[in-house]
């Protein structure tokens, strides 16, 4: 395998540039791409990818309603984006929606009273099967959606229940913009939908095609994304939270481990791009996870807060390598870990500091739309309001909080006494709606097709290889 030139430090064309440039291009090629895509197209209870159940009670209600939050690390997370309209309103973004559908969503939720906004930006957890108890949370807390688990999940046709229960509750609310209705389906040992959808290998596997021949193999996990993506589809998803972007250091990674596509960044940057691209051409939200890196750490951050001592030149040469190259492709979401990093911000999960959101939208040229990882997780459920930390550091979505109502309820409050702005609420709903106009556009564009499980079959064998 020839070498590849390292991907390290800024690009020289502006992050907005080459990321506006690569959803250009991607727009040229849809015909091809999707038409491609068409034809070859449970974890534990507190889980690998964050999708964490309590065993009994609310531990962190009491907290998330009451008390000051822990000292800021910095200033409100607002983007502050330059405000000169764009000269071509249906030009693309560089991260999904165009600059039109952005606009058109900033001018919408400034008129949004602050319990519609508060619930815009919380993907809800709930607790049990009965696709009524997340459609009713949904419609009354007017959430932007729900993260369905395994513990949610019974059999294809409850899933498929519960997702159009969740998007009929999103139209009663007035919305004429799809739910987020994710899942943690990375393949491998992650896999919330086991037995209901298409088993598929670790994401391990997605490296080891790229090593064996980037093109072709870069082809395959294209495929095998955007298969998954059309079942998922099928299923009544909008988002998938993968794929995942650390770079494990092997046997000392107590939590990625085979989740990671290699130990060599570049060839997880290969793969990322490439899982991000097949799921970008069906239109299904990616998650690109969980920025800036947990692969290198040795602590489970679904029970405590783990800490990676590297400094800044060692995150360029390794953990950041994926992201940056996902931020220059377009990527949408990224998911932000509950590490915390001794470069960026010592001693605070990466999740609710100020200090990693604006390194990730001012360095590396992340435009999109940032999500926490599950806020039931311990490296963060003990703080105090971690739910209002994570929107005022710079989240636009909190994925997951232990009680949604206690969560809404926190945000409202926030607003209301001054502890987080209306502006910062705005700038992140407002990004969120954007991107679910994006994904419902696009997946109007790409049927289904009929031969759909034969075919998700072929690229998961093929990912296999």
């Amino acid at each position: 395998m020839s070498p590849r030139p390292p991907r390290r430090g800024p690009r020289s064309a502006s992050p907005r540039s080459r990321a506006t440039e690569v959803r250009r291009t991607r727009i040229a090629l849809a015909v091809g791409s999707l038409a491609l895509a068409t034809a070859c197209a449970g974890t534990p209870a507190e889980s690998p990818g964050g999708t964490a159940t309590p065993t009994g009670g609310d531990p962190t209600a009491a907290t998330e309603s009451a008390g000051a939050p822990d000292e800021s690390d910095g200033s409100d997370g607002s983007d502050g984006e330059d405000a000169a309209a764009p000269a071509d309103p249906d030009a693309p973004t560089g991260w999904g929606p165009t600059e039109s559908e952005l606009a058109q969503a900033r001018a919408e939720v400034a008129d949004w009273e602050l319990d519609r906004l508060a619930g815009q930006v919380i993907v809800g957890r709930y607790y049990g099967t009965d696709p009524s108890i997340p459609a009713e949370m949904v419609e009354r807390l007017h959430l932007a959606g729900v993260s369905v688990t395994a513990e949610n999940a019974v059999d294809e046709a409850q899933v498929r229940a519960t997702t159009a229960a969740v998007s009929e509750a999103v139209a009663a609310d007035g919305r004429d913009f799809p739910a987020v209705i994710g899942v943690d389906e990375e393949g491998g040992v992650v896999s919330h939908l086991r037995g209901i959808a298409t088993g598929f290998p670790a994401f391990a596997e997605a490296g080891e095609r790229i090593e064996e021949q980037s093109r072709t193999g870069r082809r395959v996990v294209r495929e095998a994304a955007a298969a998954l993506a059309l079942e998922l589809r099928d299923l009544g998803f909008t988002w998938v939270f993968a794929p995942v972007a650390d770079v494990t250091i092997g046997s000392g990674d107590v939590t990625i481990g085979s989740r990671s596509p290699s130990t060599d960044p570049e060839i997880a940057a290969e793969a990322v791009s490439a899982a991000v691209a097949g799921y970008d051409d069906v239109g299904v939200v990616a998650t690109v996870k969980h920025f800036p890196g947990h692969g290198g750490v040795t602590a489970d951050s679904h029970l405590t807060l783990p800490e990676l001592g590297l400094s800044r030149a060692a995150l360029e040469e390794r953990e950041l390598v994926p992201f940056r190259a996902a931020a220059a492709d377009g990527a949408t979401s990224v998911m932000m870990s509950h590490i915390a990093v001794d470069a960026l911000a010592p001693g605070r999960p990466a999740s609710i500091a100020s200090r990693v959101y604006r390194f990730l939208r001012e360095d590396v040229g992340f435009e999109g739309v940032a999500i926490t990882d599950s806020m039931g997780m311990g490296a963060v459920s003990s703080r105090t309001r971690p739910v209002m930390q994570a929107l005022r550091a710079g989240a636009d979505l909190v994925l997951m909080p232990i009680d949604s109502d206690v969560a809404h309820a926190t945000i409202v409050s926030a607003v209301e006494d001054g502890t987080l702005s209306r502006e910062r609420l705005e700038d992140a709903a407002a990004k969120v709606v954007a991107l679910q106009r994006w994904q419902q556009r696009v997946a109007e564009q790409v049927p289904v097709p009929e031969d759909l499980a034969a075919r998700v079959q072929e690229a998961a064998a093929a990912l296999d290889g």
